[in-house]
């Protein structure tokens, strides 16, 4: 059998030596096939890129897309309006206040002037925490400014955590120069601490050591109503509100013509602060007109003092003085006591801030007995020598009529029913103005009317009354005798003024006026309308009204003795009214008053006083009011140098003897 060799050991070939000598490895074992069906056999494909690159490029073109159409909405379409919304809110307008208009007197005298003054405002951003580094800065800031402002220094907290706006608030308006400078002061001193604490502290920023709890509050320049006489002429004048519109009296009145236009400024803002090279657009304010009034100030000081004086003295609620021009209708004096001080209307009493001589209603009394005598005159129902024999009591309708004081019968002429103010006697004279009462009546009221009784007074003042004069045919059975002496009508102090001043005038009434004239911006000084005129009576009655009102005054036996002034003829009239309580609408107290004018022979001058409720001393007209019209009436003959009376008083009888 052959012999069988062993397998031969298959020997590596040694690898491949390159040029340089070095070998080459040998080549990778070729890679293994998956057998078809094991777990290896499953290929890993990636996925397509693209249809997510698609998505992405949709999505963009969509961003895009809706950037173009914005753009072209903003810049295309809409462009006009969000300029518009841009210039608004680039730009600031500020309105300028008009400079207010004087109130004089009839010579020129400041009665409300305006001055200069500053609104004291803030910057609320800057009384933050981050700001000021301080978190209760609005707190600290009030109570600062409080006492200065003359403001609750919650209400300053308040206007600093919440403004209306942001970058501006209102702290208080129209102070002084002199509240500002205080103002100024006590930032100054703030900011010097705060400089030094800042430069102490370590790692302070330089830029923030000037800053205090006071840095915010500014200034804006304005102007304040100013009463250099005080409470002088206050009932007249009115005064001003917070808005800086006129509240009361002829500052309501005329309100528009004192306010003038107000101005706007318009420029560019960034940050809450001017640009100062942007745009600028201002309007001038137009100021006021300046009001003179008819009012002498110094009469007008002479009667309120007069007023003042007496109302204290008399515990009364309250009284008036009117001082007129028989002539021109002109008004000299409106006083009211108690008044009040415009500058400071914050601490005046409510009640006493109106003008009580035109806004009070009350019945006159005797007073008012002037427009009955006038009437049974014109009528030629009696003459002042006609006998009237006047007893203790007259039963008329369903009461028993009397004087004011007991008497015997008395025999008193019709001047004389005048002087001793008897209520018997004037409606006995009454009752002959018609054939039957209720003619009498008619007849009466008709003149009642053209006096201006239940009319306005023509002043056209803000809250006047007219009055209160009912239809004859109203008339109660005792109104139709007790309105011939004063109760049972109601007037108003200017009115009861105006009443004497037609018979002096001769019968003529003229509207009070108030006003003189205006002074416009140019200078141009424009006069007031001439006051309407209506004659009441003849100029025969009125001469012989007033002579009978010389009796009053100047015989013994009349009621206003105390009026009489050395070296002036006076014709007067007294009256004691019983008064309604405007709270409990009964009687109760009085109502005392003095009406006359001087001289008699050649009516210049009217004075009207009336106190109300007097509690202390006497409650009579002529003995607490006579002596006022006394004061005024002297002043007012002095300051306006009316000469003295030339000729001798007419004597009429006040008495008659029974038989003659």
């Amino acid at each position: 059998m052959p012999s069988q060799e062993p397998p031969r050991r298959r020997v590596p070939k040694p690898a491949r030596s390159g040029n340089d000598g070095r070998s080459r490895p040998a080549s990778r074992p070729a890679a293994r096939r998956p057998q078809p069906g094991s777990r290896t056999s499953r290929q890993i494909r990636l996925g397509s890129p693209r249809p997510r690159l698609r998505l992405v490029s949709l999505g963009l073109t969509l961003v895009m897309l809706a950037f173009v159409v914005r753009l072209l909405q903003v810049q295309a379409i809409d462009a006009s309006a969000y300029a518009a919304k841009a210039e608004k809110s680039r730009y600031l307008s500020h309105t300028i206040a008009a400079e207010r208009g004087k109130i004089t007197d009839r010579s020129g005298i400041a009665l409300a002037t305006s001055v200069d003054a500053y609104d004291i405002t803030a910057d609320p951003s800057m009384f933050t925490a981050d700001f000021t580094k301080v978190p209760d800065a609005p707190e600290q800031a009030a109570a600062l400014l409080a006492p200065i402002l003359g403001v609750r220094s919650a209400d300053i907290v308040k206007k600093l955590r919440t403004p209306d706006s942001p970058r501006y608030t209102v702290l208080a308006r129209r102070q002084t120069p002199q509240v500002w400078n205080q103002i100024k002061d006590l930032k100054r001193v703030l900011a010097q601490k705060a400089s030094k604490a800042s430069r102490a502290a370590k790692g302070k920023a330089a830029g923030d050591s000037t800053v205090s709890v006071l840095s915010g509050v500014l200034q804006e320049a304005s102007s304040k109503r100013v009463y250099p006489n005080g409470d002088l002429a206050a009932g007249i004048l009115g005064y001003v509100n917070a808005a800086g519109r006129g509240a009361g009296g002829v500052e309501s009145m005329l309100d528009k013509q004192l306010a003038g236009e107000d101005g706007k400024v318009t420029y560019a803002q960034s940050g809450g602060r001017r640009v100062p090279t942007a745009s600028y657009r201002e309007t001038p304010a137009v100021p006021g007109s300046d009001i003179e009034l008819t009012i002498d100030r110094d009469i007008q000081w002479a009667a309120q003092q007069a007023i003042t004086d007496q109302v204290k003295e008399s515990k009364a609620d309250r009284g008036y003085v009117v001082v007129q021009n028989t002539r021109t209708g002109e008004v000299l004096a409106m006083a009211n006591a108690p008044g009040f001080d415009p500058n400071d209307v914050s601490e005046a009493n409510a009640a006493a801030m109106g003008n009580a001589a035109l806004q009070d209603v009350y019945e006159p009394g005797s007073t008012s007995k002037v427009m009955s005598m006038a009437a049974v005159l014109e009528e030629k129902a009696a003459t002042p020598a006609t006998h009237v024999v006047v007893p203790n009591r007259l039963h008329r309708g369903d009461r028993l009529f009397k004087d004011d004081i007991d008497h015997p019968t008395w025999n008193l002429t019709l001047n004389g029913v005048l002087a001793k103010s008897s209520n018997i006697g004037t409606i006995l004279a009454t009752g002959q103005l018609g054939r039957t009462q209720p003619e009498a009546n008619k007849v009466l009221h008709s003149y009642l009317s053209k006096f201006g009784i239940g009319r306005p007074t023509g002043l056209g003042y803000p809250g006047e009354t007219q009055g209160i004069l009912a239809e004859p045919q109203d008339w109660s059975t005792s109104q139709q005798y007790t309105i011939p002496f004063g109760q049972g009508l109601s007037l108003n102090a200017m009115q009861a003024a105006s009443v004497y001043s037609t018979i002096a005038n001769g019968g003529v009434r003229i509207e009070p006026t108030l006003i003189r004239g205006t002074q416009g911006p140019d200078g141009r000084f424009t006069a007031a309308p001439a006051p309407k005129k209506t004659r009441v009576v003849s100029e025969r009655t009125a001469k012989t009204v007033a002579t009978m009102l010389e009796s009053v005054v100047g015989n013994e036996e009349g009621t206003g003795t105390k009026a009489a002034i050395p070296g002036y003829r006076v014709a007067g009239k007294t009256g004691t009214a019983n008064r309604v309580d405007p709270k409990l609408g009964v009687y109760k107290g009085y109502t005392a008053s003095f009406a006359g004018f001087a001289p008699s022979d050649d009516p210049q001058i009217t004075v009207y006083c009336a106190i109300q409720n007097p509690t202390k001393g006497s409650y009579f007209g002529g003995q607490i009011c006579g002596p006022i019209y006394k004061k005024v009436m002297e002043f007012a003959l002095k300051t306006l140098q009316v000469e003295p009376t030339g000729s001798k008083p007419a004597r009429l009888p006040v008495t008659f003897k029974p038989g003659e």
